[in-house]
Order: C-alpha cells, then sequence, then structure tokens
C-alpha cells in the first residue's frame, strides 16, 4: 500500500530538487527515498525507474523554463525582450541546474507525453524573442537555434563557475547580447 502523502508529484519535485543540489547525474532512487524518508522500494509505487523519474523532471524544468522566460519577456520586444530572456534563463538554470541539465536532450516517449506541450512552452517562449526582429522564416529557424546554443552555452558554463579568466563576467553577458542583437538587426537589413 502506498504511504500517505507520497504521490508521483512529490516523488519528482523532491527527485528535482535533490538534482538541483546534488546534479541530475548523480540522482539515485536511494538518494530520493532517504530524502522523503521512506525505503527505496515505496518510490516504485509511483514511479517506474530512475529514467522515468528523470523525464518527470525533465517535463517540470521544461514547464518552468517556459514560463520563467515567458514572464520575463512581458511588455517588451526585440533587445528588451532578448535581455530580459538571457537574464531569466541564466537565473533559473543557476537556481535550479539539475532539473535544466534534465531538460537537455529530453526525449517524448510517446505521442501524448506531457514533455511534448513543456518543451513547445519554452521554445515559443524563445520565439517570441525574436518577434521583435523581423526576420524571414529560414532566418528565423537559424535564429532560434543560434539564440538557444548561446544562450544554453552561457547560462550552463556559469552555472558552474567555468568562467576563469578575470574578466567580469556580468560585461562578457551584456557584450553577448549586444552582439547577438546587432547581429539579428544586420540579417533584417541584409
Amino acid at each position: 500500500m502506498p504511504r500517505a502523502g507520497l504521490d508521483a508529484a512529490t516523488v519528482t519535485i523532491a527527485g528535482a530538487d535533490l538534482a538541483d543540489d546534488i546534479g541530475i547525474d548523480r540522482l539515485s532512487m536511494s538518494l530520493v527515498a532517504e530524502s522523503l524518508g521512506v525505503k527505496p522500494p515505496s518510490l516504485y509505487k509511483h514511479v517506474d525507474s530512475l529514467a522515468a523519474l528523470t523525464h518527470r523532471i525533465a517535463i517540470v524544468g521544461a514547464n518552468e523554463v517556459g514560463d520563467t522566460l515567458r514572464d520575463a519577456m512581458q511588455g517588451v520586444s526585440g533587445r528588451e525582450a532578448l535581455t530580459a530572456a538571457a537574464q531569466a534563463l541564466r537565473r533559473y538554470v543557476k537556481q535550479h541546474p539539475g532539473r535544466y541539465s534534465a531538460t537537455t536532450g529530453a526525449r517524448p516517449v510517446s505521442p501524448d507525453d506531457p514533455l511534448i506541450p513543456a518543451l513547445a512552452r519554452t521554445l515559443a517562449s524563445l520565439e517570441a524573442v525574436l518577434q521583435g526582429y523581423q526576420l524571414t522564416e529560414d532566418d528565423r529557424i537559424h535564429a532560434l537555434r543560434m539564440l538557444r546554443s548561446i544562450l544554453h552555452g552561457f547560462a550552463t558554463l556559469d552555472a558552474s563557475d567555468a568562467f576563469q579568466i578575470d574578466t567580469n563576467v556580468n560585461d562578457s553577458f551584456m557584450w553577448m547580447i549586444s552582439f547577438f542583437d546587432q547581429g539579428l538587426r544586420t540579417r533584417v537589413m541584409a
């Protein structure tokens, strides 16, 4: 019989919190069980496996990233939206590195997988950044891929303290935003 108060959502959030603390790659069912004060077999009544738990954490993370980006960009466009989205993602990755890491490379497992709309929410928020730049459809796809790449790269490197050169990281961050903004504006004129 399942433990009272323990359900799939509770196990998922406990796993997500733990992944943020120790890293998604170090997450185990034993550690999640310990954090909940139960034995590992109790978790399997709610989540089938560590892979299933990681997938559920990816869904939580993708939904949160999409909402975070959307909320940050309310009422702004162009460079302001770019800056707001970049800052919001950078903060999210620092605060929730495990959840964010779970989203990287996550793949839907069925046509009705809740990961599909969660990832779509994130992409829609990033596409909204590009609306102020009047790009062609082909350019918008390339720009979206580039935007995801630079924001992901900077945020994950920053969250892991990988920037070791003695230059202000915030200055580099703003330089990156300015460079990307100028590139998009130049592309529109071309």
